[in-house]
């Protein structure tokens, strides 16, 4: 979520991935502009248009995050769907245009094992430091995955699963890649609810996570926060198939939204960026990876 960036550029060799359909291309030093940009430069084209993952729940619940709720949040036991502790987690981070080329030795350096990388908005919006961030997490060694940041109003939840997929959001059984994660938060541009009813709005969560689930053999996980999702989506229960990323920026996780007994990923604080942690071991963040 943070705005923050990262001049040092690492020169990656060039990378091809086959992801769903898409080529991913990664020589990397600079970005360019994706063919819809409007003809702006590529860093106004972000900063009018890329909404980061938790940039509305920040702008309205707040960040109440500080130095010392960030190492609670680390030192907080994991549990697993039974409520036993979990001895250990895996700490990771998030990114989208905002942060442009990532320096990934250095997150790596601060043991950030998992990263998530914007792929998406709407059916309108391709972050174009894409392949840099997507690929370079990769190379560094770490499990990475893609977003989508949901505009539910905007088109249909398949149309916008469809996008996704077409454009980064796929998935691999290569142990290194994880489900692709719809991000739906509080609406950038008005009505919180994005003018959808709490069926309307489960509607079309129900019909992303099934055109995903088509496309690629995964269930997405979903990013959200409690508050928005009760106001909503309400008691509707995705939590048989979907993992549940939770944002919270403070020392403990707090109520979940209905249908989930525990997180998969927690993100608790969006600074200096987006600091996440999985719930469980390294092995079983593997697992995850693999579709286990």
């Amino acid at each position: 979520m943070s705005s923050m960036r990262r001049g040092w550029r690492r020169p990656f060799g060039a990378v091809i991935v086959v992801m769903s359909g898409v080529l991913l291309l990664s020589t990397a030093t600079t970005a360019t502009a994706n063919p819809a940009t409007d003809g702006l430069p590529v860093d106004e084209y972000v900063k009018r248009y890329d909404h980061p993952m938790g940039s509305q729940i920040k702008r309205v619940e707040g960040d109440h995050s500080t130095p010392e709720t960030i190492e609670q949040a680390r030192r907080e036991p994991a549990r697993d769907a039974n409520g036993n502790q979990v001895l250990a987690s895996v700490e990771g981070i998030d990114v989208s245009g905002h942060q442009g080329n990532v320096n990934w030795a250095h997150w790596w350096g601060q043991g950030k094992r998992f990263a998530y990388v914007k792929a998406t908005e709407g059916t309108g919006y391709r972050n174009p430091y894409f392949a840099q961030q997507y690929n370079g997490s990769y190379n560094i060694g770490m499990i990475r995955g893609a977003y989508h940041f949901a505009l539910p109003d905007r088109s249909s939840g398949a149309a916008q699963a469809d996008y996704f997929v077409n454009n980064g959001g796929g998935w691999s059984r290569d142990g290194k890649t994880l489900p692709g994660a719809l991000d739906i938060e509080y609406n950038p541009y008005g009505a919180t609810c994005y003018g959808l009813s709490k069926t309307a709005m489960g509607n079309w969560i129900r019909a992303f996570h099934d055109r995903y689930h088509a496309r690629t053999g995964r269930w997405p996980t979903i990013y959200t926060t409690t508050n928005w999702w009760n106001t909503c989506v309400g008691g509707q229960n995705f939590g048989g198939t979907v993992p549940l990323w939770i944002a919270r920026y403070n020392s403990t996780v707090g109520p979940l939204p209905p249908g989930w007994g525990f997180y998969t990923f927690w993100q608790y604080t969006s600074s200096p960026i987006d600091f996440n942690r999985f719930n469980g071991a390294y092995d079983r963040l593997v697992v995850l990876a693999n579709n286990g």
